[in-house]
């Protein structure tokens, strides 16, 4: 071999072996912190290595669809009483004030009645 050569492997052999050393290791410490934060593993086609289908998962999806079915009716009726308050906002013809106190006048009408 001509010597030249050889020094040259022997400068670029420390480096590869350092980086496929890091690249070993890094891929340790990834599973290390899947594993560690429950995430499943993923095999070499992306598939999961052992899926997760214990029953407190499932139960805590199933409550977790049941409060987002919540927080959806809820949000529902948010936004109409939104679209009622901007309704009385914007009403710039008064019609509002007016329906009020119509409102009132019955109410004082129906006591009248019943004083009677």
């Amino acid at each position: 071999m001509d010597p030249d050569k050889v020094a040259l492997i022997s400068q670029i052999a420390p480096v590869i072996a350092i980086v496929g050393v890091a690249g070993m290791a890094g891929w340790v410490i990834t599973t290390w912190m899947r594993i560690k934060n429950g995430y499943p593993l993923d095999g070499a086609w992306g598939q999961a290595v052992y899926p997760k289908n214990n029953k407190d998962e499932m139960g805590r999806l199933e409550q977790l669809a049941q409060e987002n079915t919540q927080i959806k009716a809820e949000l529902s009726k948010v936004k109409e009483r939104l679209a009622n308050m901007e309704r009385i906002v914007v009403d710039g013809n008064h019609s509002l004030s007016e329906e009020i106190e119509a409102l009132r006048n019955l109410d004082v009408k129906s006591k009248d009645k019943v004083d009677v």
